[in-house]
C-alpha cells in the first residue's frame, strides 16, 4: 500500500527516525507528538497545559498538512507523567475538540525528556489522496 509522509513546512528534525505523520489509504498516523520547539528542547516547562496545547497545535499542523482538520481525528492515545495533570490537559483537550470527541486512551508513564508532561499520538481519517 503506498504510503506518504506528512511533513508540514518548517517542522524540525526529529530525535529518532520517524516523521511527523504518515498517510496511508486515507488514514493519517500523526507520530507522538511531544511538547518540543523545533531544537527538540521542551517547551512550557511545568506548565501542563500549555504544553497540551502547542503539542495539539504541532498535531493539528499535521493533519492540515495531509488536507484534513480536527474533525476528521478519529483516535488519540495520550501519554502523561503524572495524573495531577489530567485536568488540566483535558481543559485544553476540550477546546481542540469541542463536539463530538474522538476515541482516546490515557496512559501515566515516563517520557523521553523528563520535563514533558503529555505526548499525543493521533490517527484521523483524511480522505484518499491521488
Amino acid at each position: 500500500m503506498p504510503q506518504t509522509a506528512v511533513i508540514p513546512p518548517g517542522t524540525g528534525v526529529p530525535l529518532a527516525p520517524y516523521v511527523p505523520g504518515t498517510l496511508a489509504d486515507g488514514i493519517l498516523y500523526v507520530s507522538g507528538t511531544l511538547p518540543f520547539d523545533k531544537q527538540n528542547n521542551v517547551v512550557h516547562v511545568g506548565d501542563a497545559a500549555a504544553q497540551t496545547r502547542h503539542v495539539l497545535t504541532i498535531i493539528q499542523g499535521v493533519v492540515e498538512a495531509a488536507g484534513g482538520t480536527m474533525a476528521d481525528v478519529t483516535m488519540n492515545h495520550i501519554f502523561l507523567t503524572d495524573w495531577a495533570n489530567y485536568g488540566a490537559i483535558n481543559a485544553v483537550y476540550a477546546e481542540f475538540f469541542p463536539g463530538s470527541k474522538p476515541a482516546r486512551y490515557c496512559v501515566q508513564c515516563g517520557l523521553v525528556k523528563p520535563d514533558a508532561l503529555v505526548e499525543i499520538a493521533t490517527v484521523a481519517h483524511v480522505g484518499k489522496k491521488g
